[in-house]
């Protein structure tokens, strides 16, 4: 005899009175007339409604929220949700326990997905719930309120979606975790005779669920026929072709890319069951959503982050405000907003029969690898032919895991000309970095190399893989390799290719650094990156003559854009310290540069290797016109040293970020003439064109909670608008909406996260980041400037200042590198201490002299200030003095 066939009839109950965060009144009772299997019968179902607290409080509910658990939990899950609803504009919240789970009653029968359909209908019929109605589902019961969805269009506001999915592709098999507990012989073991199920799935939790939540989702399955349910969701899991409901999960799958309300999707990428995989799915049959990542979070996301604000937001957002503009009339006026727009390949055509030098690469061993205009011209033609044939489309996302060169500059000039988005992460994010940012940007296709392609196939990153070389047979295969970028070169027809992308066509996605956390993929558009490249073109006077010397990544690959030829240095590009004065004067040798990019990394190296120039060396430097420091704020000192190496150029340090490349710029000249000044921090000049800056004022908890102004001396957050501004962050709508701030009548303005200030001419001075301000008793101190006046100090090569103690009454510590440097962290001696004290007016408890500051790991640049404060705050509480 089958488990089916024993089932156990018990009747619904309400939960107990004790349970952590559930308030008893919540809890409700309701019987239903039965459907399907159940006809003619009645059924008692549990649930939490938080209606009554609305009318206690003569709230008026904008709508509901239909919440339905996945399986093994139950309406516990959405216990804040349900006490966590808006007070301007409060929702009602209806949380189901679905038959044979939770505290409602187990039927003695085995459900079906469009039986628990048809269930979920008749509660909400029941219940007598209208519209407004916005579903929110987990796990399986993400299919199921999107089943109902589908079937109650009138009533439907929206959808809203926790880790789950719609769909299982015939040739993949379903998450092992589920094959394992659904394997015959195992099931029941597994699901309902033990609690295995049950514990596996509440282990999944970041951190671990506290013992009273755990005993409470585990309250309604205390017994072998409570947990009946559980074995019978995990038989319904249609895992093949011919499940009986699969049917059922194709035709919701199908219907679901015909909703046309709004959707939110909340993801943890930490779920074993649930992977990116089941997100991207989820994102092609719903493109209006909004999504977001929760890094840290996994398959319990409700146990692992807040998510409430984020429905709320969403809903506030979404469902209550006034209905958008229609998407035609968007666009319109979207692509009247460019009227002079060139794409970035432009120039490529306009040298297409160009034999003269276009770009150089001196990383390769042996001699530097030189390409023609003609030649990259007509090399970028064939590649995007060649993607094109093999199902590369507009919005086909290509991650490109190539080092910077001919190669991937081909390949980028490609993908933009059909329309792909190119995904650019930097190997400096560290393998986990990396690995993070590829999986969370789900690229549909892979170009790298062989190392590339075997982290690929070790951490399962998505996509069709290209190799940039003929690899062995054996290695192609194990790769998972189905093209080689010489297969698409021979492929592409430069006579056929598609139409191209429009301005307004996303166009990359461009990871951060992680420097300030996880790695975040930028979106820009065409022609977001277009402004980009005229922004440099006119500030900086480049012409087809200039030429440029890019020993900083991202300027790696603007020549072809600028239509100025680009030589890159013999050095490893995603490690700036290792750029040598030799190499750059070769490089400006090879190329007849007249600008240089440089990282303030890589600038600390070529200063410290300068010894080694030799006469023509020092010659071939005294032709540059035009030099600039990006990446970071330097000071004075360093940018000087490097004046002295290129003694006929104009010194710039410019200020930007990934989300917005180049904000302002200052030559030294400009720095020497506030040198001065009383202002604190590193001034970073005025802005670039039609770049905008303001600044919102830190209150006394250092929140930047003031208004967004131009008014001199007022130390606050750092905002910007500019032409070349990203478009958003991918797939983390949250940060998005956090990093934007309404600015009448402009429009939205970017929230960098630095702090600074403006003086009366309107130059830009940074004073470190917002995170990193330390809040003392008697206000935030902004860490830059008391660092400036360390660094004043003959012996001091670098410092930092950082707060360690309780908020709002943090105390400072300065941590420092010295020229004669330490072998291992110790405390500096009297002397040296007594001195670095009296050169700044902000209290020191304790100075620190470490070998190296921790710095980002992209421009080995950034001071790394959190991670310092960590580190200052255990040894000053006497562990023992290890490197931070």
């Amino acid at each position: 005899m089958s488990s089916r066939d024993s089932l156990t009839v018990l009747a619904a109950s309400t939960p107990p009175a004790d349970l952590p965060g559930l308030d008893p009144a919540y809890s409700h009772l309701v019987t239903v007339p039965g459907v399907g299997i159940d006809e003619g019968s009645s059924r008692t179902w549990h649930y939490l409604d938080n209606s009554a607290e609305l009318a206690e409080h003569d709230a008026t509910p904008a709508g509901t929220i239909l919440a339905v658990h996945g399986n093994p939990t139950w309406s516990y899950l959405w216990r804040a949700l349900v006490s966590q609803t808006d007070d301007d504009r409060p929702w009602r919240v209806v949380a189901v326990d679905q038959l044979e789970m939770g505290f409602s009653e187990r039927t003695g029968l085995h459900r079906t997905l469009a039986q628990r359909v048809d269930d979920l209908s008749a509660f909400t019929a029941e219940l007598g719930l209208t519209g407004p109605i916005v579903t929110l589902g987990h796990d399986w019961g993400g299919v199921i309120s999107l089943g109902w969805a589908c079937r109650h269009r009138a009533e439907l506001a929206g959808v809203s979606l926790l880790n789950t999915a719609v769909h299982q592709p015939e040739d993949v098999p379903i998450p092992a975790p589920l094959r394992l507990a659904g394997a015959r012989g195992v099931v029941a073991t597994a699901t309902s005779k033990t609690s295995t199920f049950l514990d596996v799935t509440l282990s999944l939790a970041h951190p671990p669920l506290s013992p009273d939540v755990a005993a409470a989702y585990r309250a309604p399955y205390r017994q072998t026929a409570r947990r009946q349910g559980i074995e019978g969701f995990v038989e319904d899991i249609p895992a093949t072709a011919h499940h009986e409901s699969r049917a059922t999960l194709d035709a919701i799958a199908d219907q679901v890319t015909r909703l046309d309300v709004p959707a939110l999707l909340l993801w943890g990428p930490r779920d074993p069951i649930f992977s990116d995989r089941y997100l991207g799915d989820l994102i092609e049959r719903m493109p209006h959503a909004r999504v977001h990542r929760f890094e840290e979070a996994g398959h319990l996301l409700a146990e692992d982050v807040d998510y409430g604000p984020a429905i709320l937001d969403w809903l506030a957002e979404s469902i209550d405000a006034e209905p958008a503009e229609p998407a035609e009339a968007a666009s319109q006026d979207a692509v009247a907003a460019h009227p002079d727009f060139t794409p970035l390949w432009s120039r490529l055509d306009e040298h297409s029969d160009d034999s003269s030098l276009a770009v150089t690469d001196m990383t390769t061993s042996g001699e530097p690898l030189r390409v023609s205009w003609r030649q990259l011209s007509t090399r970028v033609r064939q590649l995007a032919s060649g993607l094109h044939r093999i199902g590369v489309r507009s919005g086909s996302r290509v991650s490109l895991l190539v080092q910077p060169g001919p190669t991937l500059t081909a390949a980028i000039y490609a993908c933009l000309r059909i329309g792909a988005v190119v995904v650019v992460a930097d190997a400096g994010l560290g393998v986990r970095g990396l690995s993070r940012a590829i999986r969370g940007a789900r690229p549909d296709v892979v170009i790298g190399d062989a190392r590339a392609l075997s982290a690929a196939r070790v951490f399962g990153w998505p996509g069709q893989r290209i190799s940039t070389a003929t690899l062995p047979r054996l290695s192609a295969s194990a790769f998972g390799v189905t093209h080689t970028l010489s297969d698409l070169f021979e492929a592409g027809n430069v006579e056929r290719l598609p139409d191209e992308p429009t301005a307004n066509d996303v166009a990359a996605v461009l990871f951060t650094s992680g420097s300030t956390g996880p790695a975040k993929g930028v979106v820009y558009t065409h022609a977001q990156l277009s402004a980009m490249r005229d922004v440099v073109a006119a500030h900086f006077d480049v012409t087809p003559e200039t030429g440029l010397v890019t020993g900083f990544a991202p300027f790696a690959l603007l020549g072809p854009a600028l239509g100025t030829r680009s030589v890159t240095p013999d050095m490893d590009i995603s490690s700036p310290r290792t750029l040598t004065a030799v190499a750059v004067a070769a490089a400006v040798r090879a190329s007849n540069a007249r600008i240089v990019f440089l990282s303030p990394a890589s600038i600390l190296n070529v200063v410290a290797t300068a010894g080694a120039l030799t006469p023509d060396d020092r010659a071939a430097l005294e032709t540059v016109r035009t030099f600039l420091s990006t990446g970071a704020p330097i000071s004075e000192r360093l940018l000087a040293s490097a004046a002295e190496l290129m003694p006929n150029a104009t010194p710039h340090t410019p200020y930007g970020m990934t989300e917005c490349l180049l904000v302002t710029d200052v030559t030294l000249d400009g720095i020497r003439v506030v040198r001065d000044a009383d202002d604190r921090g590193v001034c970073v000049g005025t802005p670039l064109g039609d770049n905008r800056v303001l600044i919102s004022c830190l209150d006394s908890a250092g929140d930047a909670t003031g208004e967004a102004s131009a008014a001199p001396g007022v130390l606050g957050e750092i905002l910007i608008s500019a032409p070349h501004l990203k478009q958003r962050y991918d797939r983390l709508w949250l940060t998005d909406r956090r990093a934007t701030r309404d600015v009448p009548p402009a429009g939205r303005w970017h929230r960098t996260g630095d702090i600074g200030h403006l003086d009366a001419e309107g130059r830009l001075w940074v004073e470190g980041r917002v995170q990193h301000t330390i809040v003392t008793g008697d206000g935030p101190v902004a860490p830059v400037g008391p660092e400036q006046d360390l660094e004043r100090i003959a012996e001091v090569r670098r410092a930092a200042v950082v707060g360690i103690g309780p908020d709002g009454l943090r105390q400072a510590v300065a941590v420092i590198e010295t020229m004669r440097g330490t072998r291992a962290p110790r405390f500096v001696g009297l002397d040296l201490a007594a001195r670095v004290r009296a050169s700044t007016t902000l209290p020191l408890v304790a100075v620190l002299e470490v070998q190296r500051l921790p710095t980002d790991i992209r421009h080995n640049s950034k001071i790394d200030r959190s991670r310092l404060s960590a580190w200052a705050e255990r040894m000053l509480a006497g562990n023992r003095l290890v490197a931070p």
